[in-house]
C-alpha cells in the first residue's frame, strides 16, 4: 500500500482500483456465457470448474492469446486496440451498454491523473428551466449522471413529493431507491427499479471515475444498504432511456407512466426525462387529479404527502 507521503501512492491507489473493476467486470461477463450459449463443444464427462467460459475460451473466440487475454482481465490495459475489445466484446456477447463501460474502464486504467477536486455545483441553465415550466401537462425532471434531480416544473415535483420528502439537496433517485423506507411503495415494480438505478450509476461512474460526488454517493449508498452492495457487486451495466414506470403516489394512487429521457445540450450527464399517460386512460385521469393537488399546493416540498399520508380513491378529491 502506499504510503502517506508517497506522491504517487493516490494514482497506484486509483490505477488499482481501475484494474479490479477490469477483472470483475470481465469476470461477471464469463460466468454468464455458457460454451453452448458461445458455440463451443462440452465434451461429455468434462468437469468444469467455472459456470461460464474460461478464459482460454473468451480468447478463442476473441481471436488472441489466452496469455494476452489473461493479462488484459487482470487490469494491464496499455495498448489494447480496438479490433481485440470488439473481439472480447463479441466473444463476451456485451451489448451496446456493457460495451461503452468496458472502453470507460480500459480508458481510465490507461490514464494517470490524480482525481479531480470536487466538482462545482452543477446548474441548469434558465432557458432549460422555461422550457421544463411549459410543460404544464408533463411531469418533467432535468437529471445529472448520479441521479440528482436538478430541476423539475411543478407537476413534475408533485409527482416525485416522495422524493422530494427527503431533506438532502439536491434530491436524489438512488438515495431514495435505497435508503427510503418509501421506496418500495413509490415504485410497484421497486426491484426492476433498483437493479436499472445500479447498473445506470454504475455506468456513469465508469463514463467519469474522477467525479467525487459519484464515489461520495457510491461510498453512501453501500455503507448504508445491504442491497444496494449486493447488486453493485454484480458489475451490470444498463442504458435506460425509455420504459414505462409502474408509481403508486400517496395522493392519487396507482399511475402507469411512459417515459422518454434526452440528453441536454451543453450539460455535463444532464438529461431531460419526461412521463406521460396514455391519453383517456385510469393514469391520465390520475396525473390530472395530481395537476389539480399540485395547484391548491403552491409548495410542493413543504406540502409533499407525510409518512402517514392515506392514498386518496381516485374519484375523490384531494
Amino acid at each position: 500500500m502506499a504510503g502517506k507521503n508517497d506522491p504517487h501512492g493516490s494514482n497506484r491507489d486509483i490505477c488499482d482500483d481501475f484494474r479490479a473493476q477490469i477483472r470483475e467486470f470481465l469476470g461477471t461477463r464469463r460466468a454468464r456465457v455458457t460454451p453452448e450459449q458461445a458455440g463451443l463443444p462440452l465434451y461429455g464427462g468434462e468437469r468444469r470448474r467455472v459456470t461460464g467460459l474460461r478464459r482460454e475460451e473468451v480468447a478463442l473466440l476473441a481471436g488472441i492469446s489466452s496469455e494476452y487475454y489473461t493479462r488484459l482481465e487482470r487490469g494491464n490495459a496499455t495498448g489494447v486496440s480496438e479490433s481485440v475489445i470488439e473481439g472480447i466484446a463479441g466473444a463476451l456477447q456485451l451489448d451496446e451498454a456493457e460495451r461503452i463501460h468496458l472502453l470507460d474502464l480500459l480508458r481510465s486504467a490507461g490514464t494517470t491523473r490524480p482525481p479531480r477536486r470536487r466538482p462545482a455545483q452543477q446548474r441548469v441553465r434558465p432557458a432549460v428551466q422555461r422550457v421544463l415550466d411549459s410543460m404544464a401537462g408533463t411531469p418533467a425532471f432535468i437529471l445529472s449522471g448520479r441521479g440528482d434531480i436538478l430541476a423539475a416544473n411543478h407537476l413534475g415535483r408533485a409527482l416525485f413529493s416522495p422524493v422530494y420528502a427527503d431533506p438532502v439537496r439536491p434530491p436524489n433517485n438512488a438515495r431514495f431507491v435505497f435508503l427510503s423506507p418509501h421506496a418500495t411503495e413509490f415504485f410497484r415494480h421497486w426491484d426492476e427499479v433498483a437493479g436499472d438505478t445500479v447498473a445506470m450509476l454504475r455506468a456513469e461512474a465508469g463514463r467519469d471515475p474522477y467525479d467525487r460526488r459519484i464515489s461520495d454517493l457510491i461510498g453512501e449508498l453501500s455503507t448504508r444498504s445491504e442491497e444496494f452492495r449486493r447488486r453493485w457487486a454484480a458489475h451490470n451495466v444498463r442504458m435506460h432511456t425509455t420504459g414505462v414506470k409502474l408509481l403508486h403516489h400517496p395522493v392519487v394512487g396507482d399511475l402507469d407512466l411512459p417515459f422518454e429521457t434526452f440528453p441536454v445540450p451543453d450539460g455535463p450527464s444532464q438529461l431531460l426525462l419526461t412521463y406521460t399517460a396514455e391519453p383517456a386512460s385510469p393514469s391520465q385521469d390520475a396525473l390530472n387529479l395530481l395537476a389539480s393537488w399540485a395547484t391548491a399546493n403552491d409548495d410542493i416540498e413543504r406540502s409533499a404527502p407525510g409518512n402517514d399520508t392515506e392514498p386518496a380513491d381516485s374519484a375523490e378529491t384531494p
